[in-house]
Order: structure tokens, then C-alpha cells, then sequence
């Protein structure tokens, strides 16, 4: 079976996942890290591979996969291990899980990760620049039209920070039912695995605060840190205060969920 290729970026929380299951599988790969504000993502050469421009792909055996969680569902597919239920109601229960995660708290992340460490390289761009960046993007282009080059306004940012918190009420209730330590119980899953990069971010730009009353989440996050798959996965560069030190004092001035500032 051919080797695989892995196309991401440090800072991307979707390739972040990714590189977690390779790990964590002890899988070896290929790693091209791409610059995304350089555009390598949208050079001909990757849209071949990923048409809709933007990372994580994987390269095996000549074909791609995309999507970060169907490459997830792709390695244990091909080397089953027990990041997945063995049975069909839990498979199915993990994957109810990991569609919440992707429609709340995963795109919810990315309002406070672009106004707090992108928006000053978009605010350096011309209007016609930055129109042509957006108009270049498959995926992203309207969620770029509407942060603009001032940023996300603060009705956006509070409904994606509420959005954040309905997520950790969530993991708090799955963490609760089902008696950790992770989402499903006494083994962690691919569940796990796709909100880390989350939580992870969240932790890392101050918005901690916001599980302070679910000690099971500092827990989960606590052991998930502990893993060797997490220290190989986040590499130096891969969180945000690494790569622009400035977020260590302006992460402060988030505001707070469900206010009006």
C-alpha cells in the first residue's frame, strides 16, 4: 500500500484533526504545509488535488481524499482501530456527535480566530486585493465578504461565541451521560478527535473561562494534551499565540458570550 501525503497548515484546526488520527495510528506521512495567506491553496497544482481550495487533503495510494472528517473516517476505514464503535448504533451515535460538532462550534471558531489573528494581513490589501482574494475562494468566499477588512462586527461575534458555548454545553452532556473520560465513555473516538481542535483554540485565544463550570472538559482537554499523538500533532507554530505572540495580551479583550460589547 503506497504512503500518504498530507496537504495542511499548522494553524488550521481541520488539519490539526487529521494529523492527530495519523498519530495517533502511527501511520507515517508525507507532509507539505502549505501557506494559505501566500495562496498555495488556490495555485492550480493543489486545486487539482482539492477543488475547493482549502486544506486538509490526502494524497494515498495516487487519490485524494478531502474533508477532514471523511479523512478521519477514511484512515480507521483502511486501518480500523478503535477510534470508531464496532457496533452500527454507536458508529451512529459518534457520527450524530461529529455532525454537531461540524455545524456549531467548528465553523464558530473561525469568527474570533479571524479578528483576533487574520484580519491585520486582509486589512493590508487593497479593496481590489482583498476582492479578488475572496473571489478566488470556493468555500470561503462569502465568509470573507462579511468579515471585510474591518472585521466581524460584534453582532457576529457574539453569535459565534454563543454558538462556542453551545458547544461546550454540549461535550459537557455528553462527557456527563455517558461517564467519561471522553465523549462516548471509557474510550476516546473520532468525536474527540474533531471538537480537540476546538477546545484547543479556544483555550489558546482565552476563552477558557467558558467551560469553567465543567470540570470534565479541563479534564478531557487535560488528558487529550497528554497523548503523544497531541504533542506530535501540535508541533511548534500550530497554535495561534506561537505563530503571532501578540494574541497573548490582545486575547484579553474578547468579549464576554451573550453581551453586547
Amino acid at each position: 500500500m503506497q504512503g500518504f501525503v498530507l496537504y495542511n497548515a499548522p494553524q488550521s484546526t481541520c488539519s490539526q484533526r487529521v494529523r492527530y488520527v495519523l498519530h495517533v495510528k502511527n501511520l507515517a506521512f508525507e507532509e507539505h504545509r502549505l501557506d494559505l495567506f501566500a495562496g498555495d491553496q488556490l495555485k492550480p497544482e493543489y486545486l487539482t488535488i482539492n477543488p475547493n481550495g482549502v486544506v486538509p487533503s490526502l494524497v494515498h495510494a495516487g487519490q485524494a481524499v478531502t474533508d477532514s472528517a471523511v479523512i478521519m473516517e477514511y484512515l480507521e476505514d483502511i486501518h480500523p482501530s478503535s477510534l470508531r464503535p464496532s457496533d452500527a448504533f454507536g458508529a451512529a451515535k459518534m457520527r450524530a456527535m461529529m455532525r454537531f460538532i461540524d455545524e456549531v462550534p467548528t465553523p464558530a471558531i473561525r469568527v474570533p480566530s479571524y479578528n483576533l489573528a487574520f484580519l491585520p494581513h486582509y486589512q493590508t490589501m487593497t479593496a481590489k486585493e482583498f476582492q479578488d482574494l475572496c473571489d478566488a475562494k470556493p468555500l470561503r468566499r462569502e465568509f470573507l465578504m462579511k468579515m471585510g477588512r474591518t472585521g466581524f462586527p460584534d453582532q457576529d461575534m457574539n453569535e459565534a461565541l454563543n454558538r462556542l458555548r453551545r458547544g461546550i454545553q454540549r461535550m459537557a452532556s455528553w462527557l456527563s451521560d455517558n461517564e467519561g473520560p471522553w465523549l462516548m465513555g471509557g474510550q476516546m473516538t473520532l468525536a474527540d478527535i474533531a471538537i480537540m481542535p476546538v477546545i484547543v483554540r479556544m483555550d489558546d485565544i482565552g476563552l477558557a473561562s467558558q467551560w469553567s463550570d465543567s470540570p470534565a472538559i479541563q479534564s478531557w482537554l487535560d488528558a487529550i494534551r497528554r497523548t503523544d499523538a497531541f504533542t506530535k500533532a501540535y508541533y511548534h507554530g500550530s497554535l495561534l499565540t506561537e505563530k503571532y505572540p501578540h494574541l497573548q495580551t490582545e486575547r484579553k479583550g474578547l468579549p464576554i458570550v451573550g453581551s453586547d460589547v
